[in-house]
């Protein structure tokens, strides 16, 4: 015989979860999406949207952190940590931008381990900005570009990173490389 009364609440506890996982995908995906917005405001030198999408993803995230406090296996979703992960990427490049030094992201609950994946696609974004920054002939910026990303490179290989981390690192050492071939030839130009 078959306790159908224990199963009904574990089948409660299980759709239950499903819905607010739901719910966090699709809360998490947005947050995501205008922290990516925020960053190609960003890229354009256009501040007040780049805040403006920043302060989007952070109030939604906040907002779900608020909501589902007591479910913390929630924070663990995939799509959660990638919406968390891109917020940390605007924050910072906001921050440089801003000519700010990189640091703690105030105001939302941060995992070491999302802050580095963050941090690994910052010099991705560092790359962009100094093609835009020579092809505009701001060679110092293309500079400040190269030096935080090798500084940023710098601190991660001391952190004997692996597995979903060691990729992102790999990535950034990859984006360094090209902001090197970059400060080359514009030194060649300058």
């Amino acid at each position: 015989m078959i306790n159908k009364k224990y199963l009904a609440t574990i089948r409660t506890q299980i759709l239950g979860y499903r819905t607010k996982r739901r719910e966090v995908i699709k809360s998490a995906g947005d947050a995501q999406h205008f922290a990516k917005k925020a960053i190609f405001a960003f890229q354009r030198d256009d501040k007040k949207v780049g805040e403006e999408c920043l302060a989007q993803s952070e109030k939604m995230l906040l907002a779900l952190q608020k909501q589902f406090k007591g479910d913390s296996a929630l924070f663990d979703e995939g799509a959660y940590l990638a919406g968390v992960e891109e917020y940390v990427e605007a924050y910072l490049f906001k921050q440089f931008c801003d000519g700010k030094e990189l640091g703690k992201i105030s105001g939302l609950p941060i995992e070491p381990d999302t802050y580095i994946g963050g941090m690994c696609d910052l010099p991705g974004e560092l790359y962009r900005y100094a093609i835009k920054s020579a092809t505009a002939k701001n060679f110092p910026m293309v500079k400040r570009c190269h030096a935080v990303a090798e500084e940023i490179i710098g601190e991660l290989v001391d952190m004997d990173l692996t597995g979903y981390n060691r990729n992102k690192f790999d990535q950034a050492k990859q984006a360094l490389h090209k902001l090197e071939q970059v400060v080359y030839e514009t030194s060649l130009r300058a």
